[in-house]
């Protein structure tokens, strides 16, 4: 598949802007004598059809996530209630992802975030939520899995955002911290940064842009 020169920079949310979940999760674990991991193997455990992927599809409600997510981890030995992973979802903001997001804007990239999220429950913004909508209004589209009723790794969760800047997959640069989300976007065409130290790939975009970034 031949690629073309870059135009758009698609980024992931949490785990790429924001610190990982995962590290949320794994002190949720140590606090509760659990395995290392053990939710992100439930989250992983029938990916396209369990109750986190439900509740990204905006098919349940965060009470029915709630008690799904209790049976599911039950089933796999250990039962935790849906409303405590939900309580971990907020990682911190990387002023670096943020910087260089800012840096590829001005420099003439398209740009969209395509993040797996849910929908809020908060009546009024919360100080946290003010400072992600705030992030969220730089790039030119956001996809949302709640709101698209569709979300990664599924191809058409791509295809949307592709549609909605006017480009080709092979004329995008895709960055996420799940290999699972990355692979449909490489077999599409694009470029994939995984994104584990945000420096490393930070250095990686810039290599691809052809654009200074840190």
């Amino acid at each position: 598949m031949t690629q073309h020169p870059v135009r758009a920079v698609l980024w992931d949310f949490g785990g790429v802007i924001l610190s990982s979940p995962f590290e949320a999760f794994n002190g949720y674990e140590n606090r509760h004598g659990l395995p290392l991991d053990f939710i992100r193997g439930v989250n992983s455990h029938n990916p396209h059809s369990n109750a986190w992927a439900q509740l990204e599809r905006n098919d349940i409600t965060p009470q029915q996530f709630d008690e799904l997510f209790a049976q599911e981890s039950e089933a796999l030995g250990h039962r935790i209630p849906g409303v405590d992973i939900l309580a971990l979802l907020s990682g911190d903001v990387r002023p670096e992802m943020v910087t260089a997001l800012d840096i590829v804007i001005h420099a003439g990239f398209l740009t969209a975030c395509l993040t797996n999220n849910v929908v809020s429950q908060s009546p009024e913004p919360t100080p946290r939520q003010q400072e992600v909508a705030a992030i969220m209004h730089r790039f030119h589209h956001v996809v949302e899995s709640s709101k698209v009723g569709c979300r990664k790794p599924e191809p058409r969760f791509y295809e949307i955002a592709c549609e909605l800047l006017g480009v080709a997959p092979t004329e995008c640069v895709f960055l996420d911290d799940l290999g699972i989300n990355l692979k449909p976007a490489a077999a599409m065409g694009m470029r994939t940064i995984k994104v584990v130290d945000p420096t490393a790939a930070l250095n990686e975009l810039s290599t691809h842009l052809a654009l200074p970034l840190l």
